[in-house]
């Protein structure tokens, strides 16, 4: 058994499950992250409920985590408060997304959250991992490095490596200091807001004329927006300039 090392994390990444099934894999997800000084579990669809007797057992100790998780129907709403966030899958993807080392994401993270921002990590259901349309509202993809020949992750065994790099990269913190003046980066559901508001704009101008080509589309169109990390003052800024070119008042700013 390996000795645990008393150092406590402040403000790691969100961890959160998309569509997870079994009970079992809540609880041995939420006991990698105590192992890991990671807190903050938010579930989207979970097909068996987080705090089942099975669930609870599973996690060995890590009880708390569960009882403070948080569960959503969409990973919009999952993702409203968040300003950073990485996905993490084994598959290649047709859509353009900086693509990190565990080491590097985690570097990555852990110099957002030194300069204040809500940051968090999907991860896939056990069966499908996560779908194109999950993947497009995260800044970058996490790929672990594994045999090629057999690459399957248990999902908490999936937690687990990111959350140690996490652990083990904590007193690693990068000084690189990104300015936005008074602003602060936007939130993902600020993001998600602006993006709504254009695609309505192009639908109502034709912009979405091949109806076949309309979810890659959209699919590219966010990926633009979301590899900038554009601040709140910014997104207003968007807001005014479509109004303008359209001749439409913008919208009231989104919390």
């Amino acid at each position: 058994m390996s000795k645990c090392v008393p150092f406590k994390v402040e403000n790691g990444p969100v961890v959160v499950l998309v569509r997870p099934q079994m009970a079992e894999n809540m609880g041995m997800v939420a006991r990698a992250m105590m192992n890991c000084s990671l807190s903050e579990l938010r579930l989207i669809c979970p097909r068996e409920k987080h705090l089942s007797a099975k669930a609870v057992a599973a996690s060995s100790g890590a009880q708390e985590i569960l009882e403070h998780a948080h569960v959503y129907d969409t990973l919009t709403e999952a993702l409203a408060d968040v300003q950073f966030v990485l996905a993490t899958t084994a598959r290649p993807r047709d859509m353009t997304k900086p693509v990190y080392h565990p080491d590097e994401a985690i570097k990555l993270v852990q110099n957002k959250v030194r300069k204040g921002l809500k940051t968090a990590i999907l991860f896939g259901a056990e069966r499908t991992g996560l779908e194109n349309e999950e993947i497009v509202p995260a800044d970058g993809i996490v790929e672990i490095p594994l045999n090629p020949k057999h690459c399957s992750l248990n999902l908490s065994q999936a937690v687990l490596l990111i959350g140690y790099t996490w652990f083990h990269h904590s007193k690693d913190y990068d000084n690189t200091h990104f300015e936005t003046g008074r602003s602060k980066i936007a939130t993902k559901k600020e993001l998600d807001a602006f993006l709504t508001y254009l695609e309505e704009i192009l639908s109502e101008k034709g912009y979405f004329r091949w109806v076949e080509k309309k979810t890659r589309m959209s699919r590219n169109l966010r990926n633009i927006f979301t590899r900038n990390n554009l601040t709140s003052a910014e997104i207003q800024t968007l807001y005014g300039m479509i109004g303008s070119l359209t001749k439409e008042s913008t919208p009231a700013k989104t919390a």
